[in-house]
């Protein structure tokens, strides 16, 4: 088959009309992607300094949200030792309480409830994770926060331990030993009637270790004095164990004239007669609690106050590790934007600019297809001739 030929002014119709079709296809896509720059084609040098830009961009876009991790575990650590805080106030309030009580069953419960409270404060420290880290949880939960690309730029984040309120790289404190029960045995024998055995209802004074005008005190441990009995004349044996009975925490058996005395803490029977004291066995076999003597009370205040100051620098230390995160948290999402502002000037298509482009060569690609018809309509006058 022959070639096709066509006249010089349709073949220039016909070329404007290619060009101007496919500098439309060019802007139409400059139009849906919003590039001017869709690949490396178009311009090499501005498409792979953005893909550079876009992929930092990526990469610190991955780190901010380790960094956001990284805040929220700070967060939660904080939490931990505020309610850790409150609950080192309370065990305050509960030995001032043992401090102002003259009631050793009272102090021996507010010991039990301090012992709560340390135990919550255990739990909470174990409760305050993250995502599988736990800054109060001791070994194995150190947190790295990663600020670059290369890794060059961190914060080592050092945990503590305040899951055992025992040691002594935590908190330091305590639990507090428990009262338990103790006795004390005092023999009555009548000295008159050949070391018979006396009964509720004898006069004390029956027993030659009892004089009338002695006075009977019965102390605590801590040396405060928990009651008294002025042995008269009429003074029974009853009498006695009633004056012990009144006492809190404290209770009696006579049998066999031997006065069993029973104590939830150590209690101390004296007398104002040698004789009474020389007995042996005078002070029940009782465990104090370690809020029995105001001594101790002291010693754990001062142990509460040094752990509420650990506990007060810690929350310092992580809120500056919180301070620091969040700084380059916000740096990072800068430098991102900066990053992607600066990706986007290489590639991105002007919208406007490129409307009125394609506005204009929709008008030219109108004139082109108009002027091929006239060209080609010249062409056919001569077929007139026929």
């Amino acid at each position: 088959m022959g070639g096709i030929t066509i006249s010089s002014a349709v073949r220039s119709s016909l070329t404007s009309l290619q060009s101007t079709s496919k500098l439309m296809s060019s802007v139409q896509e400059k139009l849906s992607t919003g590039k001017k720059v869709n690949s490396a084609l178009d311009n090499p040098n501005s498409f792979f300094t953005a893909k550079g830009l876009e992929n930092r961009a990526s990469d610190l876009s991955t780190l901010l949200d380790d960094m956001g991790q990284s805040v929220q575990t700070l967060k939660a650590a904080d939490k931990g030792i505020e309610a850790i805080s409150d609950l080192v106030d309370a065990a305050k309030a509960k030995a001032s309480q043992a401090q102002q009580s003259s009631s050793q069953s009272e102090r021996n419960k507010y010991a039990k409830e301090y012992n709560e409270l340390l135990t919550q404060i255990e739990d909470i420290a174990k409760d305050s994770g993250y995502k599988g880290k736990n800054l109060l949880g001791g070994n194995g939960n150190d947190l790295s926060v990663t600020f670059n690309e290369d890794g060059s730029s961190s914060l080592a984040i050092s945990a503590v331990d305040f899951t055992d309120t025992t040691s002594s790289t935590g908190l330091n404190l305590s639990d507090l030993t428990l009262a338990s029960e103790g006795t004390s045995t005092i023999a009555l024998n009548s000295t008159a009637t050949g070391s018979a055995a006396l009964t509720a209802g004898d006069l004390l004074t029956d027993d030659a270790e009892f004089t009338a005008g002695d006075t009977l005190t019965f102390t605590d441990s801590n040396g405060t004095e928990v009651g008294s009995l002025k042995i008269t004349d009429e003074t029974t044996v009853q009498d006695l164990q009633d004056a012990l009975d009144d006492i809190e925490g404290v209770s009696t058996d006579l049998t066999g004239g031997s006065l069993t005395t029973t104590s939830d803490f150590k209690l101390t029977i004296s007398s104002s007669s040698t004789a009474f004291n020389s007995n042996a066995d005078l002070t029940t076999s009782s465990t104090d609690s370690s809020f029995a003597k105001d001594s101790d009370i002291e010693k754990t205040l001062k142990s509460l106050k040094k752990a509420q100051d650990t506990l007060r620098s810690q929350a310092s230390t992580f809120g500056t590790n919180l301070s620091i995160v969040q700084n380059r948290q916000d740096f990072t999402n800068a430098m991102i934007n900066t990053l992607e502002e600066g990706a986007g000037k290489l590639t991105l298509a002007d919208t406007n600019e490129e409307g009125a482009n394609l506005l204009a060569l929709q008008t030219q690609q109108s004139l082109a297809s108009t002027s091929l018809s006239l060209a080609a309509q010249a062409d056919q006058n001569v077929l007139r001739l026929f």
